[in-house]
């Protein structure tokens, strides 16, 4: 795997989850009350041997280029390394990426600077736990030009996600992207074959979907985006390749999830808290990294906390907290309930930051966190969040899309902005 090299997109606007991603590109969103969705690809990266990782940035990159120049830095004595590409300007090109294979193509002098075996094109914002040296090896030992991971999906899912037919060697016959038409849906039901062959179970009336995980041989990565015309992997790249190339699938059947929406987003962090989490964080040999703090302990006084994630750096004091997930230097107030929250915590502790006016003296603004006597359902308080005493967040279930300016909602789930201060004894 060290001749190996992976490019991970991470450019996209991010619209879908919104007001996550209104300060921030997708990857950069945090996730677990500690980590960033970027961290999921790198460290599958990382865990798998793969050493050199090329990042596409675009939209609202600061955060993420700072996330991850603060986590990973390899010594001396490795060959390895992180490396951040934005999209720039140059003589033949003055654009910007226009999709996802206008990225890669547009970084290929980069990329393609270090000698690979294969290339490995990976999605900046998806949760899982692969070994991409499986894959690799399954793509060398078939003899594939190309290779795609694909995962079993219901027909409820198949809208939003690319669906491909598969042969029982694991040929690729047809791909398409995001079908809407339930005729073209039909056509594409899996065979369970192709999973008896690589040694899997494949439930009945399932469809087999893109996971956005690739492996090109360089030439042929390099050849299939000569034509600048052709600006995404899914909609172009992939199914026109399909009968002049040998499009092998290479079947996934553990834990993924394209959290690209809120409800997902909100769902998978929260099932983290159960007693037998989809996707465990507590698998040994295989760590999901993030950026190293030196924070205290989590301070927990005269307080209930039932099922549920506290990160380090916190401090709750005399509340009630229940499957919720209280993310790095969170705090909440004495008398204070939450449910199902998530609460992204902050990036600095009160004091550090204070904020102030015009005057340079501080504002009679709440403090950071959850103040006292809040009871908070069903919501998202994004980070640096001042929520003052006595206020009520109920849970919105009936409300399918709203934008105000303290709050949002989307599938009844309350989103609380990036920053957003909610004073006492407010109710939303």
């Amino acid at each position: 795997m060290k001749d190996v090299t992976a490019i991970i997109l991470g450019g996209g606007r991010g619209s879908r989850l919104y007001p996550l991603t209104l300060e921030r590109s997708k990857p950069a969103v945090g996730f677990a009350g500690k980590y960033r969705l970027i961290d999921i690809p790198i460290s599958n990266c990382i865990n798998s041997g793969v050493k050199k990782v090329f990042i596409l940035t675009q939209f609202l990159s600061a955060s993420l280029h700072r996330h991850i120049m603060q986590t990973y830095a390899f010594d001396v004595f490795t060959d390895g390394f992180v490396d951040i590409l934005a999209a720039e300007q140059t003589p033949e090109k003055s654009d910007w990426f226009q999709g996802t294979s206008d990225a890669v193509r547009a970084t290929l002098n980069h990329t393609m600077y270090y000698e690979s075996d294969q290339i490995v094109i990976l999605s900046g914002d998806h949760l899982y736990r692969m070994d991409y040296s499986e894959m690799v090896r399954f793509h060398r030992e078939s003899g594939a030009e190309i290779t795609l991971g694909v995962y079993p999906v219901k027909r409820n899912e198949t809208s939003r996600l690319g669906l491909l037919k598969a042969e029982a060697d694991g040929r690729v016959t047809e791909f398409v992207e995001k079908p809407e038409d339930p005729a073209v849906v039909d056509r594409f039901r899996a065979s369970p074959a192709l999973f008896e062959a690589q040694g899997k179970d494949l439930d009945d009336d399932c469809y087999l979907a893109s996971m956005g995980i690739y492996v090109f041989e360089p030439q042929v990565l390099r050849d299939l985006l000569q034509d600048e015309k052709k600006t995404d992997f899914g909609k172009e790249v992939i199914p026109e390749a399909i009968g002049q190339r040998k499009v092998m699938a290479f079947s996934f059947t553990d834990y993924w999830r394209d959290i690209g929406t809120i409800d997902a987003f909100f769902d998978a962090n929260l099932d983290l808290v159960s007693c037998d989490p989809e996707f465990n964080l507590y698998q040994e040999n295989w760590p999901f990294y993030t950026r190293t703090r030196s924070l205290p302990p989590s301070r927990i006084v005269e307080s209930e906390i039932v099922d549920s994630l506290v990160v380090e750096g916190s401090m709750i004091t005399g509340a009630r907290i229940t499957n919720t997930i209280v993310g790095i230097r969170g705090v909440v107030g004495r008398g204070s309930k939450l449910k199902d929250v998530i609460l992204m915590g902050n990036d600095f502790y009160e004091g550090e930051k204070d904020p102030v006016g015009a005057d340079r003296k501080p504002r009679s603004t709440p403090r950071l966190g959850v103040g006292r006597n809040c009871t908070i359902e069903r919501c998202i308080i994004d980070k640096n969040a001042r929520i003052g005493d006595n206020v009520t967040i109920k849970s919105h279930p009936e409300v399918e899309d709203y934008t105000g300016e303290r709050r949002w909602i989307r599938d009844g789930i309350t989103i609380i902005p990036k920053g957003t201060v909610i004073e006492s004894g407010a109710e939303l």
